[in-house]
């Protein structure tokens, strides 16, 4: 089945690429995002749901399960008799953190990092994230980099959002970091080695997210529990269609409080936005998108960027560059690769960008597609 996105317009308006936030009557949320509460403007918080946001809705005959992984909460929806997939999904999630996390001194991540400047034999599974991630900057002329750990350091993001104050004193000694190090990174598939630039730190946390969304939804159809659902954290596939309905709502919170709701029949949504991580260093509101042409978090007047891909890597890696691109610029890069977006600004104007109606069920045009990984891989010694 084609990937598919459609929109519900909200009561009163006449213009479908920008409606007033209200949510949608009769409508369930599947997902979710975290805006600031009603005349606030961004403010800094950490991640849960708001006061009055709609409820995560379980379709009649499927079971939902929630537990935290990879900095964010996971939600896996299967059917009542498919309750094992839950728990193979949680040791996927479980085993990809340990491999892939930039906040774990003892992940194989962390190692590489610490090792830049020298060949690093990797995992199957770390060599696959960091390849994937190298391809998607060079489908984006770089507007994806996964070398941008050290700008997210020079922002504050330096420990998780969980320890991270959301309050502190302006840090201005800390200077523009280096970006781009992705175009000498080198990954060597056939030695099974990476090699990063010295200097350079890698952060794969986004797309890795993607990566362990995509591979959950397919052990999960593989095993016939269909239809399914998994959502990290605004990372979502969907496959099947619950029982008597054409499709699966979800609510994309506005900043203000209100609600849009989209509905996807097939396929990957993702979003990225500053609604959930965001602080504030002496007077300046700094957030983890960095921009990979500054250094520093992204500028403009984005909230959130939402992309519908056949998959969640392609949509993840799209959102990013449309938030960076702002939905002008944004629009022109989803149209030439047959995607859809949603852009929401941080006054709730909303944007509804590229193509959007039905998807094609096959790689967008220049994004990678899946990556074929271990689900429990181990390290290499």
């Amino acid at each position: 089945m084609p990937a598919r996105v459609v929109a519900r317009p909200m009561p009163g308006t006449q213009a479908p690429t920008r409606v007033v936030a209200r949510p949608t009557p009769g409508t369930q949320a599947l997902a979710r995002g975290v805006g600031p509460t009603p005349g606030t403007q961004a403010p800094a918080r950490g991640v849960g749901p708001t006061p009055g946001s709609p409820e995560l809705a379980t379709p009649p005959g499927l079971t939902r399960h929630e537990f935290r992984a990879m900095g964010t909460t996971v939600t896996v929806i299967v059917p009542e008799p498919a309750r094992w997939g839950v728990e193979a999904v949680v040791s996927l999630f479980s085993a990809w953190e340990s491999v892939l996390s930039r906040f774990r001194p003892e992940s194989e991540l962390s190692r590489l990092n610490a090792a830049a400047g020298r060949e690093v034999p990797v995992s199957p599974l770390l060599l696959s994230v960091v390849e994937t991630a190298i391809r998607a900057a060079r489908a984006t002329d770089g507007l994806f980099d996964p070398t941008l750990l050290g700008a997210m350091i020079a922002a504050g993001y330096d420990r998780t959002f969980e320890e991270l104050p959301r309050v502190g004193p302006a840090d201005a000694g800390r200077d523009r970091a280096t970006t781009g190090g992705w175009r000498t990174l080198r990954v060597d598939v056939v030695r099974g080695t990476v090699t990063l630039p010295a200097g350079v730190g890698i952060d794969l946390g986004g797309i890795a997210k993607g990566m362990a969304v995509d591979a959950a939804i397919d052990l999960l159809a593989a095993a016939d529990a269909s239809p399914c659902a998994v959502d990290a954290g605004g990372d979502l596939a969907v496959r099947g269609l619950p029982a008597h309905r054409l499709s699966w709502p979800v609510s994309l919170e506005l900043p203000d409080g209100g609600a849009r709701v989209l509905e996807i029949a097939a396929g990957a949504l993702a979003t990225s936005g500053i609604g959930r991580r965001n602080w504030v260093r002496g007077a300046e509101l700094r957030h983890h998108l960095i921009d990979p042409r500054t250094g520093r978090p992204a500028g403009g007047d984005g909230w959130s960027a939402t992309v519908a891909a056949p998959t969640v890597v392609q949509a993840e890696v799209a959102a990013k560059v449309v938030f960076m691109l702002g939905p002008t610029a944004g629009a022109r890069f989803l149209l030439e690769r047959g995607l859809t977006g949603l852009y929401v600004r941080r006054d709730c104007g909303q944007l509804e960008l590229g193509t959007w109606g039905t998807l094609p069920d096959v790689p967008a045009a220049g994004l990678p597609g899946r990556a074929t990984v271990a689900a429990a891989p181990r390290n290499r010694a």
